[in-house]
């Protein structure tokens, strides 16, 4: 990886500036025009999205050089991946909790809004973490492996958004009124403060953000050592989700093989960060996996992943994606039963 970059408290400050003006845009345009997003606005944000975050990285690499230029393009194609899961995982919480058309777009920000900011703090918790032990790029390794491994075992699995803790205990403890009353989180009821059926499914998604960050804060570690890096990589990834979702919500149940390709990625970068842990602090003879090859590897696997998935589903057209699962719905049930 390349040495620590000098980010000035300025630029700093300008990019979360810049991203916190990008967020604001969503925000007033999700609360004040409730809308059906078409084809055609979607791609256009996409279009704007991605532009913004490669030209971005060509700023980067002009002025911090092309080892963290590199490091940039390798992480965002990484979190780019991995936030096409997290579209799985709404998608399912949408259609569980029947989400009107018109609001999915606040659903949306408000979730990005919520994904930053625990990725923020994941960021933070991270980079100290590295830089006072350096054993924490195993941990982060072994972590990422083990995630992998349970990922690929239940890659047809779908998470269980009723039956979590998080959404179960918010039934029981808030009284909730069975409409959307317009896209508000809360209303009178009575003369009574009443949540909505929207306040839930923000619970659900802050629940599904938060064990997203745990994956994908180490998986770009994995790539990165830089805070900065790590979190402008993060941002714009997640910043680009929203019309991402409107653009390619037909396409995901085609991506019939993403989980096991996302399984590979993340397994890879595991391996990388173990390399890396047992040349910095056992032997400077055990190699080290260049950010390049790892660039090569991932576009290769989603490639690949890409086109089987198309194949598939031509020749299969009852075969449908799954966001895949750490865990059964059996060992769920079992986990709950224990609790219980």
């Amino acid at each position: 990886m390349s040495t620590e970059l000098d980010i000035s408290l300025l630029t700093w400050a300008l990019t979360i500036g810049f991203v916190v003006a990008l967020l604001t845009v969503d925000l007033v345009v999700a609360a004040k025009r409730p809308h059906h997003v078409g084809l055609g606005e979607a791609a256009v944000w996409s279009v704007v999205y991605v532009a913004i975050a490669l030209g971005f990285g060509v700023w980067f690499m002009l002025h911090h050089g092309s080892g963290p230029g590199t490091e940039y393009f390798v992480g965002y194609l990484v979190e780019k991946s991995l936030s096409v899961d997290n579209l799985f995982v709404f998608v399912i919480i949408m259609t569980t909790f029947a989400v009107p058309d018109e609001h999915r777009h606040k659903v949306l920000t408000f979730g990005i809004v919520l994904a930053l900011i625990m990725r923020a703090i994941f960021i933070a918790l991270g980079a100290t973490l590295l830089s006072l032990f350096s054993f924490v790029f195993l941990l982060f390794g072994l972590l990422l492996i083990f995630t992998a491994v349970q990922l690929f075992r239940h890659r047809d699995e779908e998470p269980d958004i009723e039956n979590n803790v998080v959404v179960r205990t918010s039934r029981r403890v808030l009284p909730l009124t069975e409409d959307y009353q317009g896209g508000k989180l809360f209303t009178q009821d009575g003369g009574k403060r009443v949540g909505t059926p929207l306040f839930l499914v923000l619970v659900a998604i802050g629940t599904i953000d938060l064990l997203f960050a745990l994956d994908s804060i180490p998986a770009v570690f994995g790539i990165t050592a830089q805070p900065y890096v790590v979190f402008c990589v993060n941002a714009f990834a997640l910043l680009g989700l929203r019309a991402l979702f409107f653009l390619v919500q037909g396409l995901l149940d085609r991506l019939v093989y993403l989980s096991a390709g996302l399984s590979l990625i993340l397994a890879f970068i595991g391996v990388k960060l173990i390399l890396q842990w047992l040349h910095e602090d056992v032997s400077k003879s055990v190699p080290e996996i260049p950010t390049l090859l790892s660039l090569v590897v991932i576009a290769v696997v989603l490639a690949v992943v890409t086109v089987a998935s198309l194949v598939k589903t031509k020749r299969d057209p009852s075969a449908k994606a799954r966001p895949g699962s750490l865990r059964t719905r059996r060992e769920r049930a079992d986990a709950n039963q224990e609790r219980g």
